[in-house]
């Protein structure tokens, strides 16, 4: 069963303990939603401060479904009305649903009587119609499927009845329909059904052992009706939470007051103790408000003879900042590409702390300087958004420290560190390490010859930062420059091609190119000039004055770009013997 209701709240009926797998309504077409949506936008279902994931999505079909045993008891105990929220998180974009599942009550607890066999001493001379109470039974289920009837074992002495306090809670009268007679009779055992209207039925019973005596008249009085009491959380083992008191003015055994529990849950039975004796109520478990903030016991002051009343104890736990936040990574894009443009959404971070009021109030922040910021959004979602322009080859990696701080006192605080990977975008052309490069061949060179080697760098990464090395086409004296020079495409080594002819030319350029193999490539370029120096040339007596070089006839032969060797030549021959 599906109810709509203003500001997109979902709700639905469901009983509980139902199977794993059991369908409660349908997400898809009560958002309005294609049912192809439900994955890509992350569909998924959390509780509000419970760990337990009891509702699930079938991002196959929308259906909403159960995913752990729901026990209404558990979550509610005596409650009329049980309800279990939820958030229903889609994104892209991010969008925030609530959820309210009615627990309805199914009959899967039978009546429990505080004790299995009740003890009751009654003087032969009460009055018929003397009545003595009788714990009633408990029923964790409400409404019809709690206790409805009760069926005393026949007997010719009494009857049962049931009665309600000032405080609305009921119990029992054993009411003396015939007077006893001890000689007659000094004992009887008397079986008592508890029956609850769920259906089928389910019962409960108790053993009341009626012991015939003399006369007491009076019942013990509580000094209150109902008792209250606030109690800290995490108060230590044997804390004083309150002391009932009731008197009873008969004298003697009729007169000695005991008390004990009538009536409260297993839970309450774990916390608490109660002195027989002194009527101090004191703590014997751990008391954490968030597993219980209030609890309800009822305290019974009986008489040496049995004779008996019941007051009501309410205790009020106090919350105490001791819950720090916890923060949950819900989404996360990694890696990020670092031609994001500042304010992408990267992740979403929910915090949730379980304390309460302002004990639950969250602040979240990024303390280290990095292009990240935190965004709140809805609830106590957070939205990561990048706050600058990423570079990949300035840093590669970012963890993040996120830290939550509540607004107890003192505050506590927690922090989750996020690692987010920056991806490569080929966004770095190579570039050569000389602006122009040089080379220089002898005239009838080997072909294959080395010349020279250009090398230029990427800072990208892997493919985006491979370098390969080509010659743009050209003319050397009207023939393709391949036909020239040829360039080794991964070290940028230049080879001669063939021999080349000091009479054609003396020099030439070419271009280099360097490109990456990114997508798409990127490139650059680098001019080298090559030099041919003839190496048979004459420089004899003949041709070159014998006489001291000047240094201006020195730099002449510089410009003409001979090798050492050859300048050494030249200048041995004009140099005079």
């Amino acid at each position: 069963i599906r109810t709509l209701r203003p500001a997109d709240l979902i709700t639905y009926s469901v009983q509980e303990e139902l199977k794993h797998g059991s369908v409660i309504g349908n997400i898809a077409k009560d958002l309005g939603l294609e049912v192809g949506r439900l994955s890509a936008r992350k569909a998924r279902v959390d509780m509000e401060g419970d760990d337990k994931q009891y509702c699930g999505i079938n991002l196959r079909s929308g259906d909403l479904l159960v995913a752990e045993r729901i026990d209404r008891e558990e979550h509610c105990g005596e409650k009329p009305s049980c309800v279990l929220k939820f958030d229903l998180l889609l994104e892209n974009p991010l969008e925030l649903h609530r959820l309210s599942l009615q627990v309805q009550d199914v009959n899967d607890n039978a009546p429990v009587f505080p004790k299995d066999i009740t003890k009751l001493e009654i003087t032969e001379s009460a009055p018929k119609g003397t009545r003595y109470r009788i714990n009633a039974a408990h029923d964790a289920d409400i409404g019809k499927n709690s206790v409805e009837s009760y069926i005393l074992q026949q007997n010719p002495h009494f009857i049962f009845s049931i009665q309600t306090t000032s405080a609305g809670s009921k119990y029992g009268e054993l009411v003396l329909g015939k007077e006893l007679d001890r000689e007659e009779q000094q004992e009887m055992k008397l079986l008592l059904t508890a029956v609850d209207g769920g259906s089928p039925q389910r019962s409960g019973t108790v053993v009341i052992h009626v012991i015939v005596l003399d006369a007491n008249d009076n019942a013990p009085v509580f000094t209150e009706a109902v008792y209250t009491a606030a109690l800290p959380e995490n108060s230590p083992l044997k804390t004083k939470v309150i002391t009932v008191s009731a008197s009873d003015i008969d004298e003697g055994i009729n007169g000695e007051v005991t008390y004990e529990f009538s009536r409260l849950s297993d839970k309450s039975r774990k916390l608490f103790s109660l002195d027989e004796k002194t009527g101090e109520i004191s703590v014997t478990g751990d008391i954490d408000y968030e597993e219980g903030s209030k609890y309800e016991v009822f305290v019974e002051a009986k008489d040496g003879y049995g004779l008996s009343s019941e007051a009501k104890v309410i205790i009020d736990v106090r919350d105490v900042n001791d819950n720090a936040p916890v923060i949950y990574l819900k989404s996360l894009s990694n890696p990020i590409p670092e031609n994001v443009s500042p304010g992408t959404e990267v992740g979403i971070i929910n915090v949730q702390d379980r304390d309460s009021e302002n004990n639950r109030q969250v602040r979240c922040s990024i303390q280290q300087n990095v292009p990240f910021k935190l965004v709140p959004s809805i609830k106590t979602y957070y939205s990561l958004v990048t706050t600058g322009q990423l570079d990949r080859e300035l840093v590669s990696d970012y963890n993040i420290t996120i830290t939550a701080t509540d607004e107890g006192s003192p505050p506590l605080s927690s922090s989750k560190t996020v690692q987010l990977s920056v991806a490569d975008i080929n966004d770095n052309p190579p570039v050569f390490e000389e602006q122009s490069y040089s080379a220089y061949v002898t005239e009838n060179n080997k072909p294959g010859s080395t010349l020279c080697s250009v090398s230029a760098r990427d800072p990208d990464w892997r493919q985006n930062g491979t370098v390969i090395y080509s010659l743009l086409p050209g003319d050397v004296n009207g023939a393709p420059v391949s036909s020239y020079l040829s360039v080794n495409g991964d070290t940028g080594v230049i080879h001669a091609v063939r021999s080349f002819d000091y009479e054609q030319f003396r020099s030439f350029k070419v271009h280099v190119m360097a490109r990456d193999n990114g997508s798409p490539p990127l490139s650059s370029n680098v001019t080298v000039s090559v030099f041919h120096i003839g190496c048979e040339r004459q420089l004899s007596s003949d041709t070159v004055p014998r006489q001291s070089p000047s240094p201006a006839l020195i730099s002449l032969l510089i410009t003409q770009m001979l090798t050492a060797q050859e300048l050494y030549a030249a200048l041995t021959i004009m140099t005079p013997t």
